[in-house]
């Protein structure tokens, strides 16, 4: 595959792109890279997300070697983390909403964009990029269902090399009601005051097998639903499912009563997205998660 060029050449056709706030599917996508408006131009935005936590350049290798068509790469710990302060901050804080917006408008996304995420990680981290867009107000921003994996099993182009676009023209409009910090947990959890519900796999949430955190277990009171069963063979589950999956636990709560962390802010968006597509409305962030949480010895935890 030369580099720039793509497998499959098709014309652009004058039309606009519905909105998607969740998933697009792979045929969805397809079609839509080929959308433009009245000026000849894309709305369309598609990020790479791919990241490995133990190998922190894998996923731009993996952009650079081949991604869709018209792509752009973002990097969990340079686009959607801000600086890490020992002691105080857990392993992917969130950026000022400003910064973030600077991140956003570099990688081509202006405010009547829509974005199109995708990962090879069943979207554990392109729901990170997701829930931030959502946070500083964006809401055409929706997640590729199957991700990298359904791509390439369908057949779909491909395209190799670094892409760049025009930088965008963001403007943020926080949403700070959509975040927890620390001290809300503390009172939350204290005072049975909120649902919170751990994304992290079983034997993380009962502090075994614990190798990204130096202390393993979990907030009191949390319980315990992890990402990956929002999935089933690499895409999400009906809706119907994840309603009745997410409403077994919220009853008669609403939603902003419901509060999802995981090991770093990262993987408990993915919770939030999958609730949002069972249209049980938007859920809170505790973006610190536990890596945060350990940091003062003051605050409880639990194991089992």
């Amino acid at each position: 595959m030369a580099n720039g060029q793509e497998k499959h050449c098709r014309a652009p056709q004058r039309r606009a792109i519905q909105p998607f706030c969740t998933l697009i599917s792979c045929a969805q996508l397809a079609d839509a890279l080929d959308a433009v408006d009245d000026q000849g131009a894309s709305a369309l935005r598609v990020v790479d997300c791919r990241f490995d936590l133990r190998e922190t350049d894998a996923g731009r290798r993996g952009y650079a070697h081949s991604h869709i068509p018209g792509a752009v790469y973002a990097h969990l710990d340079e686009d959607m983390s801000g600086p890490i302060v020992p002691g105080q901050t857990g392993r992917h804080p969130l950026p000022e909403p400003a910064e973030f917006a600077r991140a956003v408008a570099r990688l081509g996304i202006s405010n009547g964009s829509q974005v199109a995420l995708y990962d090879d990680s069943g979207g554990g981290i392109a729901a990170r990029m997701w829930w931030m867009l959502r946070w500083v107000g964006h809401e055409a921003v929706a997640l590729l269902d199957g991700g990298w994996d359904a791509w390439i099993a369908a057949g779909l182009p491909l395209r190799s090399g670094i892409e760049a676009r025009e930088p965008g023209d963001y403007r943020a409009n926080p949403r700070p009601e959509l975040v927890v910090d620390a001290d809300e947990m503390l009172a939350k959890t204290a005072s049975g005051g909120a649902l919170v519900i751990d994304a992290r796999a079983a034997d993380r949430f009962r502090g075994e097998n614990e190798t990204l955190d130096p202390l393993g277990g979990h907030i009191p009171g949390a319980s315990n639903l992890p990402f990956a069963d929002n999935l089933r063979d690499g895409c999400f589950r009906e809706t119907a499912e994840l309603a009745a999956r997410f409403g077994e636990l919220m009853g008669n709560r609403r939603p902003s009563e419901v509060i999802f962390y995981c090991g770093s802010g990262v993987s408990a968006c993915h919770n939030a997205l999958a609730m949002a597509h069972a249209g049980l409305g938007e859920a809170r962030l505790y973006p610190g998660s536990w890596s945060e949480w350990i940091t003062d010895p003051n605050r409880p935890t639990a194991q089992g």
